[in-house]
Formats: C-alpha cells, structure tokens, sequence
C-alpha cells in the first residue's frame, strides 16, 4: 500500500518547514548528525585516553570493533520498529535512551569499563536506519534517492564535524576553566550526551511519520497494513537475495567510512613524522582537523551520489540506479588503494578527499535504491542493508587490530581497498522484474509530471496576478484622465 502526499521536490521547497515533509527532512538530518557526533565524539580523543587508561593498540582495536559491532543488531531491530511504531516514535526513543551511555562514558576508569559504554554507544548508530526510512516516507521516487542521500550526508556530517569540535571543547575546558585531560574528555562527552537528549524531545513535537499523519492513526483509518502483517513482510525481505547483496555492498562503503572515522586521526599521528614532536593535545587537534576532511565531504559528496542515482533512473529507470552503484564503488576501492600508499602527508591529504568523494557518494547510491527493493518493508530492507555498514566496519576493526596487521594499518587499507573492488560488482547482480521496471517508471514519471503542472499553476497564478496590476493600472489611469476631462 503506497503511502500518499509524498513531495515531488526537495530543493523547490527546502526552507518551507512548514509542509511536514521538509520539515521532517530537517529534523531527521540534524537527529542523525547528533548521534553521528555523539557515536564518534570520543575518536579524536583517543589519543588522550589511551593515554590516561594504559590502553594497549590491540585494546584500542577493540573499542573500534565495539563502537559498531552493536549496532549490527540494533539496525536489525530498528527497521522492524520503524514498521511497527514509526520512526517519530522509535527516533524519540532511541535519542532519549543513547544519550544516557554517551553522556555516562566519562564514569569510565578502565579498559573494561570503557569498553562497555563504547559498545552501548554504539546503539545509537542504528539512527541511520530512521532517519532513510523516514525520508523515504516523505518523498516520491523523482527524488527519494537526492533526499535520502542528502538527510544521511549531512547527517554523517557529524563524523567530521566532531573530529574539529571536540578537540577544541576538551582544550576549551582546560584553558577555560583548569580542568585535567581526565576531567575534559568526560565533561565533553557529558555535554555531548545533554545535547543529544533534548534533540530526542524536539523530535516527538516537530514531527509526524507520514505525510497524511502518524501510523496510529493511518492504520485506523486502513491507510497502512496492520501491525501483525509487519513480521511477516519483515520475514519475506530477508529471504530476497537483493537485500543481502546490498548488505555486503554498504559494508564496503559505509563500513569503510565507519573505520576510518574511528582510525584516521591515530593512523596520522601514528604514520606520519609530522606528529612525532608534538605535545599530545596540540597532536590530537591537528590530527582531529586533517581527519575531519574525511567526514566533511558529506556535506555534499552523499547528495551527489543520490542525484546520479535518481539522474540514472530517469533514463534508464531501476537498472540505471544500479550501474552508478557499481561505478561509483568501484572508484573508491581504487582510491583507498591509492591512499593507503600516500608516504607523506603532503600527498595523502588530497587523497584522503578524492577517496572520501567516493566513499559517500557509493553509499548515496545505495540508498538510491534501497526504497525500491521491498515497499512493504521498507524498514526490513533498510535495517538489514544498513546492518550491513557495520557489519564491514567490524571486519575492517578485527583486520587491523589481527597480528598481520596490527603495526600495518596502511597494509591493512590497502587490502580493504581490493575487497571494495571486488564487491563493486555484486550492484550488477541486482536485478528487478520488467512489471517492477514499468511500475517504478510510472510513478517516476508521475511525480515529474505533477511537479510540471505545480510549475504551470505558479506560472498561471503570476500571470494572472501581472493582469491583475494591469487592470488595476488601467482603471487608475482612466479615472484620472476623467477626472481631468471633468
């Protein structure tokens, strides 16, 4: 049953928060850049923790592996939630409940300790799976793949904003008012965790699931299924082989963004000479600032990758979504292969960038065709597919931290960068039937259209508001000349 009212247009009405899908666009970007943020606030301090906790690198590879190895299963359970609550709902709960370890990690003094906030922490990553489906929801396939693309990317936004500003929080408080180390990085999470709190009650208020209302009500009036057949649509998505094609294809471009925004400031610091004389905190302010560049390119990189994928579909509809896919993922293997063999700093900024571009704009183009594999369960295909970032973060998190690599984090990109490769070509395999073809060809053109007859109306309504002054202006004009005659 295909939910109604959904926007044909994104950027036509983007400051309108007034019409409750671009608001919702905006909630749910600005949610998903506050989990992102809190998920990875404490990467680019690292540095300074395991300092004061002794954490040996092979304990620093396990909170990698922890920070996402949780979310695997909490994306699983969200996308289900999603189908049975609303994300209005099951984003509230989420924000409100995760705020509590990444404001509680400060209570850490120990590796084990900290260990099990940062696995608790990581639930909050399942936010991702919210914030697609709820777009997703809110927009028609013209333009789903641009605004689901967009909301993720500026959300993932987070992951590199945070790499800058929690550096400078941590040396605000020391400079500002005398705090330790120890005492700065847990003040900053506590902040951080506040934050994230009120954001999950603004989020209750400022939005609704659907376009035409809540799912409460929808299902009331038969608008939607009911709620007993959303297992068992759960059930059928996880048996297409298309969904777990797509897993493994997100694990290879979220799954790489995931690791390497939990590596990349220690991979400088600990890579590259330019670091070897610095005081800790100058080194993880520098650090954190260089890493940011990876994380910032989803300010646009993301959106690019959802306007090829919705540019690709319109001329050669579902199939033309999944070659982008393929090229795309294909040039960011090769990039991280390239990168993982820049010897200096000078050469591997520029690199880091051209790779990070793909990275972001494979994972747009994956979420360009993720709300067209199952619309009954549209949570299902999102949970698992986004599971499947996680679940390529925690395979790269176990690879560098094995003995092979453990000392050989640029052997260890390197290899990753040829497994992306390879995975490139499994978005060929994904298929869809010639009646799913026509179909999704129609509402796309529907949607067009619809946006072509509110252009004409806004052209007819100018028009006749111009003969409107016209008339006004002649009127005027012969009263006057009367008047003068008179």
């Amino acid at each position: 049953m295909e939910l109604q009212n959904k926007s044909t247009s994104l950027w036509g009405n983007f400051f309108n928060v007034r019409m409750v899908q671009i608001r919702t666009f905006h909630m749910t970007w600005f949610a998903f850049f506050a989990c992102f943020f809190a998920w990875f606030g404490i990467a680019p301090m690292m540095i300074i923790v395991r300092e004061e906790l002794g954490l040996t690198k092979e304990q620093v590879g396990w909170t990698i592996i922890a920070s996402v190895a949780v979310t695997i299963f909490a994306r699983l359970f969200i996308g289900w939630l999603c189908d049975r609550i609303g994300p209005r709902l099951a984003y509230t709960w989420l924000l409100v409940l995760g705020s509590l370890p990444v404001a509680g990690i400060g209570l850490a003094d120990d590796f084990t300790s900290f260990l099990l906030f940062r696995l608790a922490i990581g639930v909050i990553g399942a936010s991702f799976v919210i914030t697609q489906y709820h777009t997703s929801v809110m927009f028609a396939p013209n333009v789903v793949g641009t605004a689901n693309a967009t909301s993720a990317g500026w959300g993932n936004l987070g992951g590199g904003v945070t790499q800058i500003v929690m550096p400078l929080i941590f040396t605000g408080l020391i400079v500002g008012f005398n705090y330790t180390d120890a005492q700065a990085w847990r003040a900053s999470m506590l902040l951080v965790g506040i934050i994230t709190f009120l954001i999950g009650i603004a989020y209750y208020f400022l939005t609704q699931d659907a376009p035409d209302g809540n799912f409460k009500e929808l299902r009331e009036k038969g608008m939607m299924p009911s709620k007993k057949s959303v297992t068992g649509d759960y059930f059928k998505a996880m048996a297409d082989y298309r969904v777990w094609l797509m897993f493994v294809i997100y694990g290879a471009c979220f799954g790489v963004e995931l690791l390497i925004n939990g590596s990349i400031a220690l991979y400088f610091v600990d890579y590259f000479g330019y670091f070897k004389d610095m005081p800790l905190a100058e080194a993880a302010v520098t650090a954190g600032l260089i890493a940011s560049l990876f994380g910032l390119m989803n300010i646009f990189a993301r959106t690019l990758g959802g306007i090829f994928g919705d540019n690709f579909a319109s001329l050669w509809g579902l199939r033309g979504r999944t070659s982008w896919l393929f090229i795309v993922l294909l040039a960011e293997g090769l990039a991280l292969m390239l990168f993982s063999q820049m010897p200096i700093l000078l050469l591997a900024i520029p690199t880091l960038i051209i790779f990070s571009l793909c990275t972001q704009m494979s994972e747009g183009a994956t979420y360009s065709v993720v709300p067209f594999v199952n619309k009954k369960a549209l949570g299902a295909v999102a949970g698992v597919v986004g599971a499947g970032g996680n679940a390529g973060a925690v395979l790269g998190g176990f690879l560098l931290k094995s003995e092979a690599y453990n000392s050989r984090w640029d052997e260890a990109y390197f290899l990753i960068g040829i497994i992306v490769t390879a995975v490139a070509f499994l978005a060929l395999f994904i298929r869809f039937s010639p009646e799913r073809e026509a179909e999704e060809k129609a509402l796309f053109e529907s949607a067009n259209m619809d946006i072509l007859q509110h252009r004409a109306d806004e052209a007819n309504s100018a028009l006749h508001h111009s003969i409107e002054i016209v008339d006004e202006y002649n009127r005027t004009h012969e009263s006057k000349i009367r008047t003068k005659i008179q």
